[in-house]
């Protein structure tokens, strides 16, 4: 055993391989644990950078014989502890296969390799009248968000990651490369092995290739924002509006100190009341039609200060001040730690879940600005923390244990799109029970060695770990 902890054997032909593209130094194997979680960094014992899914299948092959855990790495940007090595083990670090392999314009898709990061993707496409529409507001990696099955601002029309991805390219545990399948819009032959492999968070199998369903850039596109007098009259909007059929595009809830945050680290001056954060996609008619109805709805909820826009710029800086907003909150309470957590409920509980939860974090006396998806129940609790008083870790800990208990009660879920890693597995037991053993029991079938991210999404993995 070296003293980084892996076997001599395993080493010694990593290093011959890949010569520098193998890294065993403290600091480069600290930044591929939890990079941007609350939870512990437990780094792997080396990080590996591959440039091609031969050589994925390469070290995957070396590390199965070695039975040495293997971690996929993307942008680093999740938040559950999926790049934690609680067992040790090689991060592989996908971020050197980032080339776009190929666009079918007239077929409206893509085939790209993993590392490749979303907004490069629609720089990319930007002559060809499409785009990718997901966007988590992180600037992950399409390969991190396939694992994780990554949704964000514009679920509520285009839906997540396991809607837009086609089929995958994989690297098996055992070192096999396989393909879930190829670019007809829909199949019936076999298991889903895609959407399998889509939400896995590596445990399975680490993805190599992916070939992604794109959407037309739209004729219009329409910004619109209004200020509310409480966050449960602008949850009834946003449930007003989507029961009465509008197609809106994405649809986002601010909370009052959460815009207080945005003002200050976004140097805007939106009212410091709960904000709804709307966009419309389709003709220049249809966009100007569904921006009425929005307004006349959100009017019937006292909505006040009500902005509307087609103008690029002013839509973008709308939207950059969202995607600032993990950021932006931390200014609140500097040198404070963010407990980033999620949840999602059916439509018609989301002003009842958020409501008790902002109660209940005032209750505790914890700093815990809300903002989310609204359009489609996912709303994310950001939670201001000193992470040396055992008081405040203690308090955090039990408002997440109890929201995720909220959202179930409510038929919702523990994560819309955070996934589970390490901080959400003991949720995952009470969200889907006896079910958890048919997953245990695919997860053996595919990884009898227990090597492929153990430690993550299941309890009672075998293999050792």
């Amino acid at each position: 055993m070296t003293s980084n902890g892996l076997p001599e054997t395993l080493a010694d032909a990593l290093q011959t391989r890949f010569a520098e593209r193998f890294q065993t130094g403290m600091a480069i194997c600290a930044q591929h644990g939890a990079t941007t979680t609350w939870l512990e960094n437990q780094p792997p014992d080396a990080v590996v950078f591959p440039q091609s899914t031969a050589e994925v299948a390469e070290i995957v092959a070396l590390c199965s014989a070695s039975q040495v855990p293997i971690i996929p790495f993307g942008a680093g940007s999740s938040l559950e502890g999926q790049l934690n090595a609680p067992y040790g083990g090689v991060s592989v670090d996908l971020t050197r296969m980032d080339s776009i392999l190929a666009v079918h314009p007239e077929d409206m898709d893509c085939v790209v390799q993993p590392g490749v990061i979303r907004s490069r993707l629609n720089e990319h496409l930007r002559d060809t009248g499409l785009f990718f529409p997901l966007d988590p507001g992180a600037d992950a990696t399409l390969g991190g968000m396939a694992a994780t099955r990554a949704s964000g601002t514009m679920a509520v029309q285009y839906g997540t990651m396991k809607d837009v991805v086609m089929s995958v390219e994989a690297v098996m545990a055992d070192g096999r490369v396989i393909r879930t399948g190829h670019r007809a819009r829909k199949s019936a032959a076999g298991y889903d092995l895609t959407r399998l492999l889509v939400g896995s968070e590596g445990t399975l199998a680490i993805i190599t290739e992916l070939t992604l369903r794109l959407q037309g850039i739209p004729e219009g596109i329409a910004a619109a924002r209004c200020s509310f007098q409480s966050i449960e009259a602008a949850s009834k909007a946003v449930i007003a509006v989507l029961q009465t059929g509008s197609r809106v595009a994405r649809i986002e809830l601010l909370d009052a100190l959460t815009v207080k945050a945005v003002n200050r680290y976004s140097k805007q001056s939106l009212p410091e009341m709960p904000l709804l954060l709307a966009e419309f996609h389709g003709s220049h008619a249809s966009v100007k039609e569904q921006s009425q109805a929005f307004a006349e709805i959100a009017s019937e909820f006292g909505a006040a200060d009500l902005v509307w826009t087609a103008n690029h710029e002013e839509r973008a800086r709308l939207w950059q001040a969202r995607h600032d907003v993990f950021w932006a909150v931390l200014g609140l309470r500097p040198g404070a730690k963010g407990i980033s957590t999620d949840v999602c409920v059916p439509i018609s509980r989301l002003a009842e879940c958020i409501v008790a939860a902002t109660t209940h974090a005032e209750t505790l006396g914890l700093i815990a600005p809300i903002a989310g998806h609204v359009g489609d129940g996912n709303f994310h609790n950001l939670i201001l923390i000193n992470p040396d008083s055992p008081e405040e870790v203690a308090a955090a800990k039990s408002y997440i244990g109890w929201l995720n208990q909220l959202a179930l009660s409510m038929e919702g879920t523990c994560t819309g799109e955070h996934g589970v890693g390490q901080g959400k597995q003991a949720y995952l037991v009470a969200e889907l029970g006896p079910a958890l053993h048919d997953m245990l029991a695919i997860k053996r079938a595919l990884d009898p060695k227990g090597i492929m991210n153990p430690g993550k999404m299941l309890y009672g993995e075998i293999g050792g770990h």
